[in-house]
């Protein structure tokens, strides 16, 4: 805004503020966006069950959940949010749970995040709003009595909440 104040014609200072509240609208639709549906009908946030809680922060032993958990049947189709990029494999560990180490990193909207424990259909490309990115894999396999879910995570590692 301060640079508002360096033009000296009104049609200088106009077309400034022109830019300007276009910016602030452009940032608006970016912070602003919201995940359409991931696995069909609303995304709900999995709450607490055995195997902890599904908010971004909750405890995990002596670390914290750096993700937000959407409930997702097992075998579920997994759709994009919003018309997305695949930007290749992303593995919520670096090693073991061999039949849930899957998911994919995407871009979209002006953000990066990763879905863990889903099966991509592949890796690379673009995909549209609403079609499958993949397939639910059978977490309880590995963690018994926890809430299937998808797992959301942002490549900056902050909150996701807001988007959900």
């Amino acid at each position: 805004m301060q640079d508002y104040y360096r033009y000296s014609t009104v049609g200088e200072k106009m077309k400034c503020a022109v830019i300007i509240t276009l910016l602030a609208f452009a940032e608006l639709s970016v912070y602003g966006q919201k995940f359409g549906p991931l696995c069909g009908g609303l995304n709900r946030i999995r709450g607490c069950d055995s195997q902890g809680c599904g908010n971004f922060g909750a405890k995990r032993g002596s670390r914290t959940h750096k993700g937000v958990d959407i409930i997702c049947d097992i075998g579920t189709t997994v759709t994009a949010p919003f018309d997305v990029e695949l930007k290749g494999q992303a593995l919520p560990y670096s090693s073991g749970k061999q039949a849930i180490n899957n998911g994919i990193r995407l871009e979209g909207q002006g953000l990066c995040f990763k879905l863990f424990y889903i099966k991509p259909d592949k890796f690379r490309g673009t995909v549209k709003k609403g079609q499958k990115i993949g397939t639910m894999l059978d977490i309880k396999s590995v963690y018994p009595g926890i809430t299937p879910h998808v797992h959301v995570q942002m490549c900056d590692q902050s909150d996701p909440t807001k988007y959900i």
